[in-house]
């Protein structure tokens, strides 16, 4: 055992001495200067992600049936072969169309519930399969078409904790922007406290990118509590940075459960009935503590994972809100930033 956890209070919590009132804490606006949130998705939009979207969490693929979703404007089935592999293509039936994700698995193979055609994951009839990659949290679909890179063998993968040592939660919801904008939410970490007092109190950022870009890390240091209940928090430090174009990952770098990850992606879908970008919001948490108890919690992680993806829902219903408004504000002509 290190040092440091030698010393830690056996109880994370810490008694917040001097709680402000929301109204009356530090504004941050003039932190949060647009250039430097604007610079920073600039340049993540600029790296390569290698065509790879994320489709959903790996667990919602099982064998029995398959997953549909429409990536990109492109329609995909998924689903797992015999060995357990993920296999994913065109979500269209080649005989006539059919959804394909309505149909059933049996022992690996897909079957069209329409006639019946039988798909083992192999090229067949013209039905091509998509290359796809399974990191044990997520599924990834790689669509050249749709994504027009240069294709990478592998999705850029922030470094993370192992699945089999973590407590490990995935959360799915869908808005009415582009993935732009739900980067653009997670690259301005000044509005945590403001926006989310239910969760967030005592948020500082120490750390940001030059608006130029040019010097130091291209990564934000935020330091902020976790509100837990009443005065009762969970100091921590965190350090965002954004891999790809598509991805912002949050490490918790120091205090409680320093080690731990969240992986927030942003999947274009298919366009609503009148013609408004959606877009899936998949966000993975891996959780890890060296603590003993904390062995526990990954064995009742059945009853862990929805309080986890609950937590992450009530944020993201206000983060949507924040992405959809700067859609609509871009997509009037009268964003600010």
């Amino acid at each position: 055992m290190s040092p440091r956890a030698r010393h830690r209070p056996q109880v994370p919590l810490r008694l917040r001495r001097r709680p402000e009132r929301w109204e009356r804490q530090r504004p941050t606006w003039r932190d949060a200067r647009p250039a430097v949130i604007d610079g920073a998705l600039k340049r993540a939009l600029a790296r390569p992600s290698g065509n790879w979207f994320v489709l959903c969490a790996a667990r919602d693929i099982g064998p029995r049936k398959p997953f549909g979703r429409t990536v990109a404007g492109v329609e995909v089935v998924a689903w797992r072969d015999a060995g357990g592999r993920l296999v994913a293509g065109p979500g269209a039936c080649p005989h006539l169309g059919a959804p394909l994700a309505e149909g059933a698995v049996h022992c690996g193979t897909l079957r069209c519930r329409w006639h019946g055609l039988a798909l083992d994951g192999a090229a067949f009839a013209g039905w091509e399969p998509f290359p796809t990659h399974d990191d044990g949290v997520l599924a990834w679909v790689r669509l050249d078409a749709a994504g027009g890179e240069r294709p990478l063998p592998r999705p850029v993968l922030p470094p993370r904790p192992g699945p089999a040592g973590s407590l490990v939660a995935v959360h799915t919801a869908v808005g009415g922007c582009e993935p732009e904008d739900v980067v653009a939410n997670r690259l301005d970490p000044w509005h945590g406290a403001w926006f989310h007092p239910y969760s967030f109190v005592d948020l500082t950022v120490v750390g940001a990118p030059a608006e130029a870009g040019t010097e130091g890390p291209d990564e934000f240091l935020v330091e902020v509590s976790f509100k837990v209940a009443g005065r009762a928090v969970v100091p921590v430090t965190a350090r965002f940075t954004a891999p790809e174009p598509r991805t912002v990952v949050m490490h918790l770098v120091d205090g409680e459960g320093a080690g731990s990850v969240v992986e927030t992606h942003a999947t274009p879908l298919a366009p609503d009935d009148r013609g408004r970008p959606r877009t899936a919001v998949v966000e993975a948490v891996l959780a890890r503590s060296d603590r003993p108890g904390f062995a526990l919690a990954r064995a009742a992680a059945p009853l862990v994972r929805p309080l986890m993806r609950a937590a992450a829902g009530r944020l993201w219903r206000d983060d949507l809100a924040y992405a959809e408004r700067r859609w609509q504000l871009r997509h009037s002509g009268r964003w600010p930033g």
